[in-house]
């Protein structure tokens, strides 16, 4: 039997099958796909298997099948089109229990929880993202981190940073580097290290996809749409893989973060930090800055921003950053 694509946007059918067999293996129907394909028998969808960007996942086969290599069959089709893509490095989502599959395929482990795993094959590699880490570690204690993405930059992100550099010898700034936002990265890194170049112990690290990314924590990016409890078990493996991979290479003991009575994904994520870094790393949620009692908010400035409200955005934003926006 052959491996057919699934155009699941086009194909109800096609699209109910693979979300009951995702069902029945466990695996929740994810519906944000590039690339899906699956394997009949008389007209019955046996295996599936997706990709989203470069992360491969809800791969899955019925329990009635599994003697057969389908797994294999869909995995060579998968890396054959990320090849097709140019993707030298991807990732893959799966169960702690089938990640011996995986390293069939030249994939290793990035991080794992007792529910889910993320595996990734190819270059740049973690390794290589830690080696990075490593020059730029500065000696001073404590040493804390911020993840943000800045979209853009605002004065509630300003006061967070400084809050923590007088807490802290060293500061990593985090920004996420994936481009689903407004503001795109360069312009995103460029106004967080305008705006902390006056606190002479932080430094602004990319964090590539290793943390706040697609690969994980991609219910950051749905927001308001994400199914909570999938973004939970998300959130606990971006914090896991932080713990484990991340802060041991910069020494971080601390973790700051600002309160979030926004946006329940956030909001999420933070209980996450909180529940996962302990006792490794101290985990201090800082009330966030408001202006007339209303927590400024980065939606609240992209509003501004293309309402040409220059006026209320001296109000939500650093000066670096509205000098940025005005000459945009």
């Amino acid at each position: 039997m052959a491996v057919e694509r699934l155009w699941l946007s086009i194909n109800p059918t096609v699209r109910q099958q693979r979300a009951e067999l995702l069902e029945r293996v466990g695996l929740v129907d994810d519906t944000q796909v590039d690339y899906a394909v699956g394997i009949f028998e008389d007209g019955k969808l046996i295996a599936t298997a997706a990709v989203f960007q470069n992360i491969i996942k809800t791969v899955a086969v019925n329990p009635d099948y599994r003697s057969q290599d389908y797994l294999g069959q869909m995995m060579t089709n998968l890396l054959s089109y990320l090849d097709d893509q140019n993707e030298a490095h991807s990732f893959v989502y799966t169960k702690p229990s089938q990640m011996q599959y995986f390293q069939a395929f030249g994939f290793q482990i990035v991080s794992h929880t007792d529910s889910v795993s993320l595996m990734e094959r190819g270059l740049p590699n973690l390794a290589q993202y830690q080696q990075q880490l490593r020059r730029e570690r500065i000696d001073a204690t404590p040493a804390s981190a911020i993840v943000m993405n800045a979209n853009p930059f605002t004065l509630g992100h300003q006061y967070l940073v400084e809050q923590t550099a007088t807490k802290s010898g060293a500061v990593y700034v985090f920004v996420v580097t994936e481009d689903r936002s407004f503001f795109n990265t360069e312009e995103r890194i460029a106004m967080v290290q305008a705006g902390v170049a006056h606190l002479h112990n932080v430094v602004v690290i990319p964090t590539e996809q290793y943390m706040v990314s697609s690969a994980t924590f991609p219910s950051y990016f749905l927001k308001d749409q994400a199914d909570l409890a999938i973004a939970s078990v998300q959130a606990q493996l971006d914090a896991t893989l932080f713990k484990t991979a991340i802060a041991p290479q910069l020494n971080i003991k601390q973790r700051f973060v600002g309160d979030e009575p926004l946006s329940p994904v956030t909001a999420i994520y933070n209980q996450a930090l909180v529940a996962t870094l302990a006792p490794d790393v101290n985990v201090t949620i800082v009330p966030r800055k408001a202006i007339n009692a209303v927590p400024i908010s980065a939606t609240a400035v992209r509003a501004a921003y293309q309402a040409e409200d220059w006026q209320l955005l001296q109000q939500l934003v650093p000066t670096t950053t509205l000098d940025y926006l005005k000459g945009r």
